[in-house]
């Protein structure tokens, strides 16, 4: 089967009576990527931030939820989040609208094939051209704000683009206060930083179809997010797993809530104190999963680097040099997905 001639993993994934994966897919000559053993959940809780808490009028509900807030962050780096005001009627339309992009025909989605990592809309496979093995996923890209973007199809995509992206991005603004003011920092010094009113916003739909052969393959290696914080909803298919301890563990999809993580920017940005996580997505034989992570970032032209105020030149150096937003994002983009070695580029030696 030659694998070159597949524009997408659901072209793939349909092919008639598939019952292998091409040898470009299988994970087992790349250790690193190799699947280990998960562990579930179950006897672990997952932090959660009740968000109408965070932004509340009482000054008592909202330090407790800011220490939440702070404590979730130090100790995971991924929280679920609780009573956001986005209507769940949009979240599950957003996903149904991702799902009619993939199901449009090839020369449809080959229209928004990008270039660039820059590029507004951009549709692909994979990660990086120069991945040593290919990721069992397919991928939307699309840039919601300073400037809003959306596919021209299918139709119902930029309604709920719309309306999703402006109710993920006010939550994002209001969890990053919340990061700020549990640093320490004026809560708006993000905001003021790095430009927030143009921060960038992009959406990344990811769908991973049924796989023949899961245990040979993966649907994206253990990354950390290189923004600020996202946001991720999902189809009810779990398959995201979560680094903590040095264990994976199973992050299983909860309705009508946000899973959120801070990235690499919040790790530089506090010298270390608040760490990006690893996560990764594995597949399953049986059913397609969608989802869809909103990472925020600063404006593109803005400069990230650890706070001031969070530093000190004897007790407490700066671990990270400065480093401009569009400078990360491209090194991010144009490397093969491996762990945290983004943030590694920028560490002071």
């Amino acid at each position: 089967m030659a694998a070159a001639k597949i524009t997408s993993v659901k072209a793939l994934a349909d092919l008639p009576g598939l019952s292998s994966i091409p040898t470009t897919y299988s994970i087992q000559s790349t250790p690193n990527i190799v699947n280990e053993e998960a562990v579930s959940d179950a006897t672990e809780s997952i932090p959660t931030i009740d968000f109408s808490l965070l932004t509340s009028t009482n000054p008592e509900e909202r330090y407790k939820a800011i220490q939440e807030l702070g404590k979730a962050c130090e100790d995971w780096g991924f929280f679920v989040v609780t009573n956001h005001g986005v209507v769940e009627s949009t979240m599950k339309g957003m996903i149904e609208a991702c799902r009619a992009f993939f199901e449009l025909t090839e020369e449809e989605k080959k229209e928004y094939e990008g270039k660039s990592v820059v590029d507004p809309i951009r549709f692909g496979t994979s990660t990086a051209p120069g991945d040593k093995v290919l990721f069992w996923r397919d991928y939307l890209k699309v840039l919601l704000h300073p400037s809003f973007n959306s596919p021209n199809k299918p139709p119902t995509f930029r309604e709920f683009a719309l309306e999703y992206g402006k109710g993920a991005r006010y939550v994002a603004r209001e969890i990053v206060r919340g990061i700020c003011d549990s640093l320490g920092l004026e809560e708006d010094y993000i905001d003021k930083a790095f430009n927030l009113d143009n921060g960038v916003q992009r959406m990344v739909a990811n769908f991973y179809p049924p796989c023949p052969q899961p245990e040979l393959a993966m649907g994206l290696p253990p990354h950390s997010d290189h923004a600020l914080l996202t946001l991720l909803i999902q189809n009810g298919i779990g398959g995201l797993q979560v680094e903590h301890e040095g264990k994976w563990i199973n992050i299983n999809p909860i309705p009508n809530t946000f899973l959120a993580n801070i990235g690499d920017f919040i790790q530089i940005l506090s010298n270390g104190k608040y760490k990006s996580i690893l996560h990764r997505a594995v597949v399953n034989s049986r059913d397609t999963r969608i989802s869809i992570a909103i990472p925020h970032g600063p404006a593109i032209d803005a400069v990230v680097s650890p706070a001031s105020k969070l530093i000190d030149p004897v007790c407490n150096p700066p671990i990270y040099r400065a480093v401009k937003y569009k400078e990360y994002l491209e090194l991010n983009q144009s490397n093969t997905l491996d762990g945290k070695s983004c943030l590694e580029h920028i560490r002071i030696r």
